[in-house]
């Protein structure tokens, strides 16, 4: 396995810190090295969020991403801002509310994460969680195993059951 640069972003208050940690810590749950880094507007609701992930079997020597060979963007505002941080070759994941950007050197999958946590699932704070699922399906970086154990580790108590929903919607929705 290559090393995996994985950026997801969004917007405060959607849970993608969390999603970056969850994510680091299958990867470790998997016995692989992970490094996980976040940062956010000052604002805790609304303002820029973004989450990294880093996951390597071997020793990862640099802890920040450079071009990242996924992008998770699930606003427009995070999409026009990290797009051009996607290596060419690399795969976007856009929210199906996202404009799909004029770029044909990338894989790209708009989906629909946000209208599957409200609609579907009926809360809107598992986004996050079926991105992990839509996520982990492309790339296949963690064992479905270890990704649902780091997210009922994680997870509000009694909360579990929607959380594992999420994740089975989010892999459902790519084919």
């Amino acid at each position: 396995m290559k090393q995996y640069e994985i950026r997801l972003t969004g917007s405060g208050g959607q849970g993608l810190i969390t999603g970056g940690i969850i994510l680091a810590e299958a990867a470790i749950l998997d016995g692989k090295n992970a490094l996980q880094s976040q940062s956010y507007g000052p604002e805790a609701r609304g303002g820029a969020s973004k989450a990294e992930v880093i996951i390597s079997d071997k020793e990862i020597v640099f802890p920040k991403i450079t071009e990242c060979d996924l992008l998770l963007a699930l606003t427009n505002v995070a999409c026009k801002k990290y797009l051009k941080s996607l290596k060419k070759g690399g795969i976007l994941v856009i929210d199906s509310s996202v404009d799909k950007p004029d770029r044909d050197d990338i894989t790209v999958y708009q989906i629909p994460i946000i209208e599957t946590a409200n609609e579907k699932l009926k809360k809107s704070m598992v986004a996050n969680i079926v991105a992990l699922g839509a996520l982990n399906k492309i790339l296949n970086l963690v064992s479905e195993k270890s990704l649902e154990n780091a997210v009922l580790d994680r997870v509000p108590k009694g909360t579990e059951e929607l959380n594992r929903n999420a994740l089975i919607e989010g892999r459902n929705l790519i084919v």
